[in-house]
């Protein structure tokens, strides 16, 4: 079973910068898709950033020029360095990973979720 760890949340003023961490642990033999979502105080979940396999990355227009989704391919960890944050960046990050096993078997797996607050 493909479990997903995430690190890196807390509390950060407007204008400054955090780095998500989501560490993968189980029998993975690839990574398709990987992703960060965020659950804002009473709205629902969405996209922030996505990377598939050999497709260059995707961000929601609100943090374009600001995220960058990175991986490190060696260790099945993914990142999502967040500069210039802003208040409206608030709420529960989630780290999102799709792929296949050594048993040949797809998954699809979430992470526990990350509290972000931006505020002063």
């Amino acid at each position: 079973q493909v479990h997903l760890e995430e690190s890196g949340g807390g509390l950060v003023q407007p204008g400054g910068s955090l780095r998500l961490s989501c560490s993968a642990s189980g029998p993975i033999r690839s990574l398709e898709r990987m992703g960060w979502y965020r659950e804002p105080p009473g709205k629902q979940r969405s996209l922030v950033a996505t990377m598939s396999s050999g497709n260059r990355p995707d961000y929601a227009d609100s943090v374009k020029g600001r995220f960058t989704i990175s991986r490190d391919y060696g260790n099945h960890r993914i990142f999502l360095r967040m500069s210039n944050l802003r208040p409206d960046d608030t709420g529960v990050y989630y780290c999102h990973l799709a792929g296949v096993t050594r048993e040949i078997r797809g998954f699809d797996a979430w992470g526990q979720g990350v509290q972000v607050t931006v505020s002063t």
